[in-house]
């Protein structure tokens, strides 16, 4: 939930070579610049698995419903926002969150003094009120599993309960959930385990995340990362990628 960093590459107007890499270059890892010579490039990679992330890209915008909640709680609008970006208790209790090391209760009560909120009670279960499934990507991911790609999901879990807003049924063959396996995106660890559960090489993966940290992550282990900002595009890119059609139309 960090302030996710810079990273630049040479199609993006940095320094550094191109290596079908708009987030970084690292080594034997691909990502997905923009433009046409994203598609000459990024055509060559034959992947047997697609993975993505839950929060903000399976789902509408993380960011939007904590805005919501903060505007009834009569709070400014980016409090939670700017709490995470500019507090390190804050982060350091959503880290322990995350691999499972603090109750939800635990969290809320804690989260819940730092953001001078009173009643903490359910507190993350309000935080997402306002998450919904994001239909157009559940759907691709569904296209994909059909074409007879592997799909897997890699999740920096607040709790289990948020996890109810997804319709996973038939979606995934394998989930992996930071809090269940003492592990957070974007350690190394987590996506490796991701392809021992689906029996793919990292090579063979792409993965899709809405936070450029974690997309440089899984390029760190070799995998090929697309930054999602929105449904369209993604589903664009990832098509280009699989080499299949993931739409209704296609």
């Amino acid at each position: 939930m960090e302030r996710p960093p810079e990273i630049r590459s040479k199609a993006s107007g940095g320094a550094t070579p191109f290596t079908c890499s708009a987030n970084q270059d690292s080594t034997p890892s691909r990502s997905i610049p923009s433009g046409t010579f994203a598609t000459l490039a990024c055509s060559l990679i034959a992947a047997k698995a697609l993975i993505v992330d839950f929060g903000g890209v399976l789902t509408t915008r993380i960011w939007d419903s904590f805005s919501a909640f903060c505007t009834a709680e009569g709070l400014d609008p980016n409090a939670v926002k700017e709490l995470f970006r500019g507090d390190a208790e804050a982060l350091g209790l959503l880290r322990q969150l995350e691999r499972g090391e603090l109750t939800d209760e635990e969290f809320e009560r804690n989260f819940g003094a730092l953001l001078n909120v009173r009643n903490t009670d359910g507190l993350i279960d309000r935080l997402f009120a306002g998450l919904a499934p994001d239909e157009e990507m559940l759907d691709a991911v569904r296209a994909a599993r059909t074409a007879g790609l592997r799909t897997g999901l890699i999740s920096n879990s607040w709790g289990t309960g948020i996890y109810k807003r997804g319709d996973f049924d038939g979606l995934f063959d394998a989930l992996v959930i930071s809090g269940e396996v003492g592990l957070n995106k974007p350690e190394p660890e987590i996506f490796l385990l991701a392809c021992e559960r689906l029996g793919v090489e990292p090579g063979d993966c792409v993965f899709v995340d809405d936070l450029r940290e974690n997309c440089a992550g899984a390029e760190a282990v070799g995998m090929t990362a697309v930054l999602h900002r929105d449904a369209g595009q993604t589903i664009a890119e990832l098509e280009e990628l699989l080499g299949v059609g993931l739409r209704a139309s296609a």
